[in-house]
């Protein structure tokens, strides 16, 4: 296929693109005409195709085919309203994935909704990712402001770690040692570092809560406060595992500090990008 020909084919799929309910979409019938489809009736048996795929993969038919009307000419500045689908771009590729790829439609439609899904997937994952590192940098703030609580109630920063590992115990059922070993962490890095967000934002609310209630409480010296800290730890416990949570048993997550890097580089490399002339 002939750059021109894909050009022209890439202008056309994005023409009749439209939004529905705020989520970009296509009109199967649109489609038929893209994908070289002359006759309603065989592109329906590739949509239901492409609607058993979805199923399979566990998708809700409902979100990505969902039934709408299209308004018709039919002469005599008359319309009528027809069947028609709004298909979301994984329902497109789907359709493309079931058709006849020896259309020169068909091959261009795979490769350009599979690129597209793929897109969408990069994003979400790093918003995943950037939500994790935020979490992160959020409970290293309050620990700091924690700490810094703390040490004006007589307790140093030799107290602080004791008191944490105790509020991690509490939250996690296991010392910082056996929790180390269960999740491979290694022994000079934080436990924090290799938690899923979801553990990251108990241990952090727990501590909110700690710097809060010390406050309020006026409480002073290591044991009152430890004690304070390991409770709050305790609630936080009771409420993920109410909800089914179990903090210990969650899988590690990668090395924050790694996916800080990886979108660090990707943030450089954009910025680089941008700056080069366009052709």
């Amino acid at each position: 296929m002939k750059s021109e020909e894909i050009m022209a084919l890439f202008q056309q799929f994005e023409a009749v693109a439209s939004e529905l309910e705020g989520i970009e979409c296509w009109s199967a019938r649109e489609l038929q005409k893209l994908l070289g489809y002359s006759k309603w009736e065989n592109f329906e048996n590739v949509i239901q195709k492409a609607k058993d795929a979805c199923n399979n993969a566990g998708e809700d038919i409902n979100n990505h085919f969902p039934d709408i009307k299209k308004m018709v000419s039919i002469g005599s500045e008359t319309e009528r309203a027809i069947d028609d689908i709004a298909l979301t771009r994984y329902a497109c590729y789907l359709i493309a994935q079931n058709g006849d790829s020896r259309k020169e439609e068909i091959a261009f439609a795979q490769n350009y909704f599979a690129v597209q899904t793929r897109r969408a997937e990069i994003i979400e994952q790093r918003l995943l990712e950037f939500e994790r590192v935020k979490a992160r940098e959020k409970l290293t703030q309050t620990e700091k402001q924690l700490s810094g609580i703390l040490f004006e109630r007589g307790v140093d920063s030799k107290g602080f770690g004791l008191i944490r590992s105790k509020g991690d115990q509490a939250l996690f059922k296991l010392s910082t040692i056996q929790l180390k070993k269960k999740m491979g962490v290694p022994d000079n890095r934080p436990v924090a570092d290799f938690l899923p967000t979801i553990s990251i934002k108990a241990k952090d609310l727990a501590a909110e809560m700690t710097g809060l209630n010390v406050q309020s409480k006026d409480l002073k010296g290591i044991t009152k406060i430890e004690n304070e800290h390991v409770e709050n730890n305790k609630a936080v416990r009771k409420m993920l595992t109410q909800r089914g949570i179990v903090p210990e048993n969650l899988p590690p997550a990668e090395d924050v500090k790694k996916i800080q890097r990886k979108l660090d580089g990707d943030d450089k490399k954009i910025l680089k990008d941008s700056k080069k002339p366009k052709k």
